[in-house]
């Protein structure tokens, strides 16, 4: 961005050389750097009446900052939620680009992993889910998201379609339900969530009680 900038700054003062006696300024006001000829200007000379520039202007939104120079999302800390990481994880990538790995089943061809990503993208977009879809290999495409905490649902959206192998956010594989890992992982998910649920009724009652 800054370089950006800077290139339109200079030739912005390129095209002004021919112009540059008709604006009369007082001498003895201007710093030595900036009593030079534009065409003799160093980058150090520039870098200064870039600064001077950017002191005029009024700062950007964040929204529209470069990603490396926003402010890390807020995130609401919940000690209900302490056991539950992904969506930690999930809040610290809102408003982040954000990259999904999914891969589909062998047996799908190349022609059928083209079509099936498509269609899956269109209905994310539906779901008000934007993401950007890149085949990479026969069966593997990237979903990239600009806002990151929607690559999880995408992902909840996506292991429950058959053709599915398997998608991976920030090193995390998540299989498809339609693959033995995936009906594995589901089966376990649902035992903890029981566990989970039974155990939250327990310390309910101990507190009733009490």
């Amino acid at each position: 961005m800054k370089m950006w900038r800077r290139l339109v700054l200079l030739a912005f003062l390129l095209a002004c050389v021919t112009l540059a006696t008709a604006k009369k300024f007082q001498e003895d006001d201007k710093p030595t750097w900036a009593k030079k000829d534009i065409r003799d200007y160093t980058d150090a000379d520039l870098e200064r009446l870039l600064e001077q520039w950017d002191e005029d202007e009024e700062p950007l939104p964040e929204d529209e900052l470069p990603e490396h120079l926003r402010p890390q999302p807020k995130i609401n800390f919940d000690p209900n939620n302490i056991g539950n990481p992904e969506d930690l994880l999930k809040m610290s990538k809102k408003g982040r680009t954000l990259m999904m790995f999914v891969q589909l089943k062998d047996e799908i061809s190349p022609e059928e992993a083209e079509e099936f990503t498509k269609i899956w993208q269109g209905s994310l977009y539906n779901s008000h889910i934007q993401a950007e879809r890149y085949m990479v290999d026969q069966r593997r495409a990237i979903f990239m998201f600009k806002d990151g905490a929607q690559a999880w649902d995408a992902k909840d959206f996506l292991v429950q379609q058959p053709e599915l192998k398997e998608c991976s956010i920030e090193n995390k594989v998540y299989h498809g339900h339609h693959t033995p890992e995936g009906k594995k992982e589901l089966k376990e998910a649902v035992a903890a969530k029981k566990s989970q649920e039974k155990n939250s009724k327990k310390k309910k009652k101990k507190r009733d009680e009490l």
